[in-house]
C-alpha cells in the first residue's frame, strides 16, 4: 500500500495458497497490478520480472505448526518455490535488487539475547530450516554477482491487515482475534517469555530502505521491535486495548512446547548504524492502532472476502 499511495508500478505476484492469508481486501483502493501464481511457477511469470527495479520477496508460509504437521509442503512453499523464483529473477532481471522476508525463527532457543546477525543458526521447526535455505539461495546468487539481494530477520510482525481469520500465523493473530470477539486470550505456562514484536509500518520503513540501498556492507539484518515485553504483558496490553476480559493461563500444549523457543529480544543495531532504521511504533500504540483498525473492518478478515483493487487487474493466470 506504501508503495501504491507513493505512485510507484506496483505488481503484485499471490498464489492465494490455502493457510497462508491471502486477503484480496488488503488491496482495496490500491492500484496495483495482481498475478495469481505461485512464485515458482515460472511459466506464469514469463516477462513478469524483467523491468522491476526492486523485487520485495515476502512469499512463503510462515506458520510453524503447519511445517512440523507437512515438512513437505512447507519446504516447496518456502525452499523449493523460492529457488525457482530467484533462477527466474536471475534469467529476466540479472543483478536486481531483491528485499527477502526472513525470519529470527532460524536462530531456534537463544544462546543469548538480544541476538545478533552472528548468532548460531539451529532452527527447532521445518519452518525455521526451509526459511534459512531460501535466505542462503539469496546469499549465494549475490555472492556470485547474479541477484543484488539483502535478507531482513523478522520477528513478530503486526498491525492493519493481519489474517486473523487463519490458525498458527502468530500468537498476536490470535490474542487480536480473540480480544476482538470478547474472549479471553489463553497464555501458555506463566507467560514470561519475552518478544519484541515490531510494528508493520516500521517493517515497512526496514523494507524500503534495504530496497533502495546502494552498495549495501551488509546482506542480512535483524529487524526488531522497539522493547521486548513477556507475553502475559503483551496480552495484558491486546485486553485492556479491546475491552476484553483479562487474559487467562493454560499448560503448554505438547505440539507446542517441543518447538517454543523460550524468550527472544532482537538486536537491531545493524541496520540501525547502517540504514539509520530504528522502530518507532511502541507496543501500546500499535496495538491500540490495530484494534482501531480491526473494529472498522472487521468482518473482512474474520469473514474474508474478494476486494479488486481499484484499478483494473491484469494478468491474472
Amino acid at each position: 500500500m506504501r508503495l501504491a499511495k507513493a505512485r510507484a508500478h506496483v505488481t503484485v505476484v499471490d498464489s492465494a495458497e490455502p493457510g497462508c492469508g491471502a486477503n484480496r481486501y488488503n488491496l482495496a483502493g490500491a492500484c496495483v497490478r495482481v498475478i495469481e501464481s505461485d512464485i515458482g511457477d515460472r511459466a506464469k511469470l514469463e516477462n513478469q520480472i524483467r523491468n522491476a527495479d526492486v523485487v520485495f520477496n515476502l512469499a512463503g508460509e510462515i506458520s510453524h505448526l503447519h511445517s512440523m504437521e507437512d515438512p513437505e509442503r512447507d519446504a516447496e512453499l518456502n525452499a523449493r518455490a523460492q529457488l525457482r523464483f530467484l533462477e527466474e529473477c536471475i534469467r529476466q532481471a540479472p543483478g536486481v535488487r531483491v528485499v527477502y522476508a526472513g525470519t529470527r525463527q532460524i536462530y531456534g532457543v537463544p544462546k543469548y539475547l538480544p541476538v545478533d546477525e552472528a548468532h548460531p543458526v539451529r532452527p527447532v521447526d521445518f519452518n525455521g530450516v526451509h526459511k534459512y535455505a531460501a535466505g542462503a539461495y539469496h546469499e549465494v546468487f549475490t555472492a556470485m554477482g547474479r541477484l543484488d539481494a539483502i535478507s531482513l530477520r523478522l520477528t513478530n510482525v503486526y498491525g492493519p491487515r493481519m489474517a486473523l481469520h487463519i490458525p498458527s500465523q502468530g500468537f498476536l493473530g490470535t490474542f487480536l482475534r480473540r480480544a476482538l470477539l470478547g474472549q479471553p486470550i489463553e497464555v501458555f505456562a506463566d507467560g514470561q517469555q519475552l518478544r519484541d514484536p515490531v510494528y508493520v509500518d516500521d517493517a515497512v520503513d526496514a523494507f524500503l530502505l534495504a530496497g533502495t540501498l546502494r552498495n549495501p556492507r551488509s546482506r542480512v539484518y535483524n529487524v526488531g521491535g522497539p522493547e521486548a515485553l513477556p507475553l502475559w504483558r503483551i496480552a495484558g496490553i491486546v485486553s485492556v486495548a479491546a475491552g476484553a476480559p483479562p487474559p487467562v493461563f493454560r499448560p503448554f500444549p505438547d505440539q507446542r512446547r517441543s518447538i517454543d523457543i523460550g524468550s527472544y529480544q532482537t538486536d537491531s543495531s545493524l541496520i540501525r548504524n547502517e540504514l539509520d532504521w530504528q522502530p518507532r511504533i511502541g507496543m501500546t500504540q500499535g496495538i491500540c492502532e490495530s484494534i482501531t483498525y480491526f473494529r472498522r473492518e472487521l468482518d473482512h478478515y474474520l469473514h474474508p472476502r474478494s476486494a479488486e483493487p481499484s484499478c483494473a487487474v491484469e494478468g491474472r493466470s
